[in-house]
């Protein structure tokens, strides 16, 4: 009983995903013509069924295909067998073959067909012959090759180095001919650090006033939240980053007068960070490192496994052996669909050489998914075997060698089996995973959010290595977060404004007063009045970003956002009239909230800001010094083409982040229906990144995808390796 409700309930989660799916599907149509739910129709409804049954389809395929039954279920035979369902039935298939009649069974009266046929067949025979005999040898040569090139493409990638190698030259010509790609977060950066260096080198400079316009202004950042004492860093783009950045682009401008080659220095750095981590993330999941550290040959016991050896040629045995990748190491298009997606998608292209943040947070994030991959196949997880986790190293089988299973067997007793013993991290991967989670602290204000869930889920999933996940995980985060608070506290820098988390209720509330004004109560109108222009707030509102209504902008904004004269107490009463227009209004605050975030779950929404917008943007063709000059029409061909790419239907979607975040979802729903709940402790930080893309500013907006899209082949790849092992049931559990 407990079990059909436990699985009822995990089916549950699966149809919620599925209908939360279609609903995005569903919608879409309605806000690509700023439209609303109001005007739902069948047409609509007609999307979401048909996204909802393919969505289910696709779960229950998966759920079926790991636990190794048919896809359509069973049928029923006599005897009480069973076979896999089809979607034609044998018999109805069988039944065509059956009705041809025999023609060798008719007697021919005059004779003379019998003749006929076996002239025939005797002149056709030859030519019979040599088809046959060319099909099989065009079908050997084809194995031949086909053998020869898997062999090939694996001993080419069974190396870090290698897959190193490969990356620095499929992605080479994206630092040599585009050199960088940059927005207006990169000039931010600058600007903030260039203000600051001025005030530390004695010059006088505006600071609050009325005609005073400091970078603080541009985000902006409310007066009341800047220190008495002058101070022109920020938190907005996190302190560390910004430092970095300013600093090296200040560097170039005194060096050589301009920020250009300081820019170019900065992604030529990032593009060798991307190039690494990359690399190594592959190298765990497709080669199994850790396999070689775990058992050794031991030809006395070959039943322990151990390295594999393999002649280095067949037909000359005296040339010795070479160790070879282990069983459950990735075949050949494993490698080939992987490479292909790193090296061609404008998604990972772009990101190594876009200064926006969110690519450098994606590509550490990329680095430590690699690990948490290695902590849990050198974990005693029951699926373990499956990622290379060492048969034969667990307690229960050393102790049943040693002395106590001797005693024990003389006895008569039994030795209680434990669970497998976790393989300690070595130091090079425990050294890369503190690494990785810096640097994801340092790019990304949210970072820390996403290790304190790692780390909390860690605890629940593999307590025996928690000295592990204190030291890589909480003590990054205590150093770095509460170094970055008590700066602020300090009035050393200025923090981010809250209202920049407040995006989806400000975009309810620019809604309703753009297009139903009259229905927001006057309580509310007074209680908004200090922080809100109410009428600016309609005019900037756009549905598809919330930076406009926030006053986002150089001097030539909308001020909807009071941030000049805004006091804290003015936002005690925001939250009490943001609900009152939302009981007053509820279809148009609806609609600003999934006008906000259904293009990250609709398969066929367009990016609102892609990869490619970095790589010609005014700030590289117009705005630098002589960057511009250089290939300018190749740029804009280049974005050009991947935009064209990504406006092809179906095609076109594996170049959107969201098709990788739908994906994803489903691959997660199906692991809830399998009960693979260490498996999801290490994935369910990518549904955390989800609720991020919620939050986030503005809808689709492809960079906010791109840790979720570099993970999801590996993450596809952890799914089939776990559904190739079947485990027993653990029947330690009931010995005693």
């Amino acid at each position: 009983m407990t079990d059909r409700i436990g699985g009822i309930a995990r089916w549950t989660l699966a149809v919620a995903a599925c209908l939360w799916l279609a609903w995005c599907t569903a919608v879409g149509p309605l806000y690509w013509a700023d439209s609303s739910i109001a005007r739902f129709g069948w047409m609509n409804a007609g999307y979401g069924i048909a996204a909802f049954v393919i969505y289910l389809i696709i779960i229950v395929s998966l759920v079926r295909k790991a636990r190794r039954q048919p896809l359509l279920g069973w049928t029923p035979e006599p005897y009480g067998t069973r076979s896999p369902r089809r979607m034609v039935p044998r018999a109805r298939r069988r039944g065509h073959a059956d009705a041809i009649v025999d023609t060798s069974d008719t007697v021919d009266t005059t004779g003379t067909s019998d003749t006929t046929d076996t002239t025939d067949k005797r002149s056709l025979a030859p030519i019979v012959h040599i088809t046959r005999i060319g099909w099989r040898r065009t079908r050997t040569a084809a194995g031949l090759a086909r053998a020869f090139l898997a062999r090939w493409i694996v001993r080419a990638t069974d190396r870090r180095w290698k897959l190193t190698a490969i990356l620095l030259v499929g992605w080479l010509w994206a630092p040599t001919t585009l050199f960088a790609a940059f927005g207006a977060d990169l000039r931010s950066q600058a600007r903030e650090f260039s203000w600051a260096w001025n005030q530390w080198t004695g010059l006088k400079q505006p600071y609050i006033g009325f005609f005073s316009f400091a970078p603080m202004d541009i985000y902006p950042t409310a007066h009341y939240m800047w220190p008495a004492d002058p101070t022109y860093l920020t938190d907005q783009h996190n302190i560390v980053l910004t430092l970095f950045y300013g600093a090296t682009l200040a560097a170039s401008r005194y060096l050589t007068g301009s920020n250009d080659w300081g820019t170019i220095t900065l992604a030529a750095t990032q593009f060798l960070f991307a190039a690494c981590v990359s690399a190594a993330t592959m190298h765990r999941f497709l080669n199994l490192p850790w396999l070689g550290r775990a058992d050794r040959t031991d030809f006395m016991h070959p039943e322990r496994g151990g390295e594999r050896l393999r002649p280095r040629r067949f037909d000359r045995p005296e040339r010795g052996v070479r160790a070879a990748l282990p069983a459950q190491a990735a075949h050949a298009p494993v490698r080939v669909a992987v490479l292909l997606f790193f090296l061609i998608c404008p998604l990972t292209v772009f990101s190594t050489i876009s200064l926006t943040k969110s690519p450098l947070f994606a590509f550490a994030f990329l680095w430590a998914f690699g690990i948490w991959y290695e902590l849990y196949a050198t974990s005693g997880d029951r699926l373990a075997v499956s990622h290379g986790r060492a048969i034969g190293l667990d307690e229960a089988s050393e102790r049943s060698r040693g002395i106590a299973g001797i005693r024990a067997r003389l006895s008569g007793r039994r030795i209680r089996s434990r669970a497998p013993r976790p393989i300690r991290l070595p130091r090079g991967s425990f050294a890369a995973f503190v690494a990785a989670n810096t640097v994801m602290l340092i790019s990304a204000k949210y970072a820390w959010y996403v290790l304190l869930f790692e780390f909390v889920l860690a605890l629940f999933a593999d307590r025996r290595r928690w000295t592990t996940y204190v030291v890589a995980l909480l003590l990054p985060t205590i150093l770095i977060h509460g170094g970055i608070t008590m700066a602020i506290r300090s009035g050393a820098i200025i923090g981010g404004d809250p209202i920049e988390s407040r995006g989806v209720q400000l975009q309810m509330i620019a809604r309703v007063a753009q297009r139903d004004p009259d229905s927001i109560p006057e309580s509310a109108r007074k209680q908004l009045a200090p922080v809100f222009n109410l009428d600016q707030m309609a005019d900037a509102y756009f549905p598809q970003d919330a930076d406009p209504v926030k006053s986002s902008g150089i001097q030539s904004k909308k001020v909807s956002y009071r941030w000049r004269s805004v006091k804290p107490e003015d936002m005690d009463g925001f939250n009490k009239a943001w609900l009152e227009i939302v009981k007053a209004n509820p279809i148009v605050s609806i609609d600003a909230l999934m006008a906000k975030c259904y293009g990250y779950f609709d398969i066929a929404d367009q990016p609102y800001v892609s990869m490619s917008y970095y790589v010609d943007s005014d700030y590289v063709q117009v705005n630098s010094t002589w960057i511009k000059y250089y290939h300018h029409k190749w740029r804009t061909q280049v974005a050009n083409f991947a935009d064209s790419w990504s406006a092809i239907p179906v095609l076109g979607w594996v170049t959107h982040g969201n098709f990788y975040v739908i994906m994803t979802l489903l691959i997660g729903a199906a692991e809830v229906v399998l009960r693979r709940w260490r498996a999801l402790a290490w994935h369910l930080p990518l549904l955390l990144l989800m609720g991020v893309m919620i939050t986030a500013p503005a809808n689709n907006f492809e960079r906010h995808m791109l840790p979720v899209a570099f993970c999801f082949g590996f993450l596809l790849l952890t799914f089939w390796r776990d559904s190739r092992w079947n485990p027993r049931p653990n029947r330690h559990r009931q010995q005693r």
